[in-house]
């Protein structure tokens, strides 16, 4: 690796940031990619042609955004930062398929931003890829709520730290499974594409990243009355790892009380001292459909 790429600013990066006085934000996890190696490995893996729109969050400098840009129909760009908004119009106005979003990835609709910037009105909802570099201050609620909301992503490809990366593949009994790991199970096919050194970003993160691929299922692994509940149930599960499945369920307000628990997961073959980091997804699946079949 070069010593360009060795955590400073440099090149049209250094020009931008000069020319607009601009300094990262720490509060909104700014960690501007700087090698153009990893940008094309995150295009490689998403895999992306002129009928596809794509939804990026957090764009930065608009390194990657280019690039979706000149392989997709069409990009949605959302940035929490207004001064980084302004910038990045002058930078992307070349591209006349790229819109900008000025909001907060956790509240706005997502799919009615890539839905209305398809311009399918009527028609049926428009798959998408999400491709970004996520903040990593606020990863894993981003990708849990793309989880959570069945909405119509093909597929994702993030990059994000590599503990979260191993967090996502991860295998019941280890201490990287918890509810983020199971959230991907249910909804995807996850797979880790290339790590990512600090030494590719400004200002300079204190830990290794990743690139992770994740395909949506066609249909999901187990079969659940509500995914709602699975979810609840689940984050419930490992909202404090060292509790029991009695007392974290008991407490994570989708039962109504310890003795509904007990019902439930004997119904299961569960045992109530059991933790959470030991269920499979199956087990998991099965949990949440007895407390379903109580509402």
């Amino acid at each position: 690796m070069t010593g360009k790429s060795q955590g400073k600013p440099t090149g049209k990066t250094k020009q931008l940031l000069t020319a607009n006085d601009f300094r990262a934000k720490k509060k909104w996890g700014q960690n501007f990619l700087l090698e153009p190696k990893f940008v094309g490995r995150i295009i490689d893996a998403a895999d992306l042609n002129k009928e596809q729109v794509v939804l990026e969050i957090g764009p930065g400098l608009g390194a990657l955004t280019k690039q979706l840009a000149e392989r997709a129909k069409q990009v949605v760009a959302v940035e929490i930062d207004g001064e980084l908004v302004a910038l990045l119009k002058d930078i992307l106005a070349p591209y006349d398929n790229v819109q900008v979003c000025h909001g907060d990835a956790m509240k706005v609709d997502l799919e009615q931003l890539v839905q209305e910037a398809a311009g399918d009105e009527g028609a049926s909802p428009v798959p998408f890829s999400v491709v970004a570099n996520l903040p990593y201050y606020i990863t894993t609620p981003i990708v849990m709520r793309l989880l959570e909301q069945n909405w119509h992503w093909q597929k994702m490809v993030l990059m994000v730290q590599k503990e979260v990366a191993e967090r996502m593949v991860a295998s019941p009994g280890g201490k990287d499974y918890g509810a983020l790991s199971l959230g991907v199970q249910y909804r995807a096919e996850a797979s880790i594409v290339t790590i990512v050194p600090p030494t590719v970003f400004y200002p300079r993160p204190q830990v290794d990243s990743a690139v992770v691929l994740l395909e949506n299922r066609l249909e999901p692994p187990v079969d659940v009355l509500s995914e709602k509940v699975l979810f609840s149930v689940i984050k419930g599960a490992f909202a404090q790892r060292r509790k029991t499945l009695l007392n974290a369920l008991s407490n994570s307000g989708v039962a109504k009380n310890k003795e509904q628990v007990l019902q439930v997961l004997a119904a299961c073959g569960i045992a109530p001292e059991r933790r959470g980091e030991t269920l499979s997804l199956a087990e998991f699946a099965a949990i949440a459909n007895g407390f379903a079949a109580c509402k």
